[in-house]
């Protein structure tokens, strides 16, 4: 992947919305995380991996799980992200849970060492995934499982009331050309056949509909959406500055027929897939 379409999720204003919104964005993402803790299906005294873990999650929820007698591991390329996933894990009090920076195609990892591998909305931007995959199986113990949950497609409420919208009026790709794919594994049958690929048994995949429901105002999502989607800002930057007052009046109004009380409630498309080491 060229230096330009490497997405810059440490980048500041990705930090500072992370800050800005933490709570309410741990609140949307939620229902997402749990769903991906109890597909992996954690047990007390496991070692586990989280890849591209961000600001923490799933790892934190999987470190509770895991107890004491467990350990967790997250992984991310971002040092700026793993120092906001450090700062939540002690105030959560958890003892088990240590950061990495490092990149997945290479794993600084010994053979064999984890029993449970997972990663959630970061499979889809891995460069190389036969070899990202590849390097998550190398490290997991023999019977040890790796579940991922990625996007589902474009054409779903969240992104159809926000970055379509802006797609419709300023055109061109909608992602960068040569830049990760966020929805190549949208198509139902993809990820599974490249967790094949990479070498993993028992390969299982489904699609779920998820709740995502961000607790404030529909101006208040928008912002943390253009903030936080890295993938979309080649996107964002195409739209001249004297259409932006427009385009924010178009998003705001198309949020706005998801609001339900004081939230705004989407269902959100995902997929999840998980294989074994054998």
């Amino acid at each position: 992947m060229s230096a330009e379409h490497k997405p810059a999720w440490g980048a500041s204003y990705r930090l500072i919305a992370a800050e800005k919104w933490k709570a309410k964005s741990a609140a949307m993402g939620r229902d997402v995380t749990d769903a991906l803790v109890a597909y992996a299906r954690p047990r007390l005294g496991m070692k586990v991996l989280d890849v591209a873990t961000g600001t923490g999650e799933p790892a934190i929820s999987l470190a509770a799980r895991v107890g004491p007698s467990g350990h967790v591991t997250a992984l991310d390329l971002s040092a700026e992200l793993l120092e906001v996933a450090d700062e939540r894990a002690r105030q959560r009090g958890l003892t088990n849970f240590t950061t990495r920076q490092a990149d997945v195609h290479k794993l600084p990892l010994q053979d064999r060492s984890f029993d449970l591998a997972t990663c959630r909305f970061g499979v889809m931007f891995f460069a190389d995934h036969d070899l990202a995959l590849s390097e998550i199986r190398r490290v997991l113990k023999p019977n040890g499982r790796a579940c991922f949950l990625a996007w589902g497609p474009f054409e779903q409420p969240y992104w159809q009331s926000t970055m379509a919208i802006v797609h419709k009026r300023v055109g061109g790709p909608l992602l960068a050309p040569g830049a990760p794919n966020m929805f190549r594994f949208a198509r139902q049958g993809t990820l599974s056949a490249a967790m094949r690929c990479a070498g993993f048994c028992e390969v299982s995949e489904e699609t779920r509909t998820l709740p995502w429901n961000w607790p404030g105002t529909p101006d208040e999502l928008w912002e943390y959406a253009q903030s936080v989607s890295v993938p979309f800002r080649p996107l964002l930057e195409r739209v001249p500055r004297d259409q932006w007052d427009e385009v924010n009046r178009e998003v705001q109004a198309a949020v706005s027929k998801y609001v339900e009380g004081d939230a705004v409630k989407f269902g959100v498309v995902v997929v999840l897939a998980s294989g074994s080491k054998m």
